[in-house]
């Protein structure tokens, strides 16, 4: 099992770790600040270090949950040098990149307060992401909608998280808005994702302190993607 950092301190950019396990499918580390691929959030790159020796290092170029519980794989590009079980490493994420993620995961739940429909899909990118909502017959406005977004970001709602109980969450089915992923059970809590005063979600996802943070932004696309689902596409402008 790895101990998850990240779901604890989304701002810690390196941590000393072990490897524990180091396969095809890449190495396991007794913990890691490094954010595995899911819920619609791109999992983590960065570099490894052997402890003690920096030039010692390998790229990492994905991140990917693994079939293990709370297991972590850290998937190396493909000319790496291979880190024997036990080896200490120090693990450092690609800080810019992964801000960027923050502020574009943070800133698609605002924009879901902003356009309170059911959100059938999602995708969290580097500077730029979208939300396909199921909206019947309407015409959504790119500059009404980036206004309204701007406005609540520049508002600084604080962003935190919290746990609830797994039936709890049952009994409160409209805390979760995305139709199509739903959130992992088995595990006895859920994290929550709470802007203040705007929108309370499940999520997994790494998010800034407040929505301040995120910058501005601009909606850059709405298309009609079926007979009921508009997607809303958005970019960071402030990278």
């Amino acid at each position: 099992m790895t101990d998850l950092i990240y779901q604890r301190d989304a701002y810690l950019q390196s941590c000393d770790a072990t490897v524990i396990s180091n396969t095809a499918d890449g190495i396991k580390l007794n913990q890691t600040v490094f954010y595995p691929m899911g819920g619609g959030q791109p999992g983590d790159t960065g570099i490894l270090s052997k402890a003690g020796d920096p030039s010692c290092s390998i790229e990492i170029i994905d991140t990917r949950k693994s079939t293990e519980h709370n297991g972590v794989c850290h998937v190396p590009s493909q000319d790496a040098l291979q880190l024997p079980v036990g080896t200490k490493i120090i693990a450092k994420i690609n800080w810019p990149r992964r801000h960027r993620l923050m502020r574009m995961h943070s800133c698609l739940h605002l924009l879901s307060a902003v356009l309170p429909f059911p959100v059938t899909g999602g995708q969290v990118g580097d500077g730029k992401g979208r939300l396909d909502f199921d909206i019947p017959d309407s015409i959504l406005d790119k500059s009404h909608i980036t206004d309204k977004l701007n406005a609540l970001i520049e508002s600084g709602h604080p962003i935190t998280s919290e746990l609830i109980d797994e039936a709890e969450l049952a009994a409160k089915p409209e805390l979760i808005k995305t139709m199509a992923v739903k959130p992992p059970r088995g595990a006895g809590a859920i994290r929550l994702v709470r802007i203040e005063n705007l929108d309370l979600q499940p999520c997994g996802g790494t998010h800034v302190r407040s929505t301040d943070e995120i910058s501005e932004v601009l909606i850059t696309k709405v298309k009609k993607k079926g007979r009921l689902n508009r997607r809303v596409s958005l970019q960071l402008l402030g990278m």
